[in-house]
């Protein structure tokens, strides 16, 4: 199992986790529904990778990136740090880890 793979499943289970919290913090179904779909999409992707399906990591860099630019905005509106930039700050260490897995083999 490579750093790209544990990268984009740690992300996924951050994501999904997260989705679930803003959900029963403040009843946010948008938070329920995005973080489910974002999370399990990368847990599919970290999981097709391991079985040897080389668009996996692609596909999680790209979920990733998306929820980097995501936050980021969402950052930019609220000025808090959570969750956005604690979302951004993983997604741009596991992106990094995965751009380079996908670029670096």
């Amino acid at each position: 199992m490579n750093l790209g793979i544990v990268a984009a499943f740690g992300y996924g289970v951050l994501a999904l986790v997260g989705g679930i919290i803003g959900y029963v913090q403040v009843q946010s179904k948008v938070s329920l529904l995005s973080g489910s779909i974002s999370g399990l999409l990368l847990i599919l992707a970290a999981y097709c990778q391991l079985q040897g399906q080389t668009w996996g990591l692609t596909l999680a860099a790209l979920v990733t990136g998306i929820l980097v630019l995501l936050f980021a905005f969402r950052f930019a509106k609220t000025r808090k740090f959570m969750p956005a930039g604690l979302m951004i700050i993983f997604g741009m260490l596991a992106l990094a880890v995965m751009v380079n897995q996908i670029f670096g083999s």
